[in-house]
């Protein structure tokens, strides 16, 4: 008698397969490298997101005399007009976004017992995922600190006519 190389799982799913009688996760070779890639994906955004945190915690913590309390509406107004820190901290809020969305998409998959609550959990993280990346990006490229006809005196101090 052989022995099950795997134990029988709670919730089967539609994907599992058996073989004499032992359920297997396994999918077929015909099916695409998602789980992989996506898998690779979680280690290589981790590596550089490490980067980014860090280069934006010196950036926004050290090097600016004050430290925390120098971080103010003319600080990210003044960070922001450059293009380099437009892309850095674009770069860590896709990163991040996705990175965030990928594990809790797997965290759905293996705990989500419901195909159909795994679909409409999945549904939320993709719509909220998306709506962040979305206002996040037209909040890093369209922030003007220096608006036209603005009252000077709430204006940043690096601002024309403050």
């Amino acid at each position: 008698m052989s022995t099950p190389l795997k134990p029988q799982i709670a919730v089967p799913r539609s994907n599992d397969r058996v073989v004499n009688g032992v359920k297997y996760n396994r999918s077929g070779s015909g099916r695409s490298k998602f789980e992989m890639l996506a898998w690779l994906y979680m280690r290589l955004s981790g590596i550089l997101l490490l980067v980014l945190v860090f280069g934006h915690l010196i950036a926004n913590l050290i090097v600016p005399e004050g430290g925390v309390h120098a971080i103010d509406f003319g600080f990210v107004g003044g960070k922001w007009a450059n293009p380099f820190w437009q892309v850095w901290d674009l770069a860590l809020l896709w990163l991040a976004m996705l990175h965030g969305a990928n594990g809790m998409r797997t965290i759905i998959d293996d705990y989500a017992e419901r195909d159909g609550a795994r679909f409409w959990l999945k549904l939320a993280l993709f719509l909220a995922t998306g709506f962040v990346i979305l206002l996040g990006t037209l909040v890093i490229f369209t922030f003007e600190p220096c608006p036209a006809g603005a009252d000077p005196e709430l204006l940043a101090s690096f601002c024309p006519g403050a």
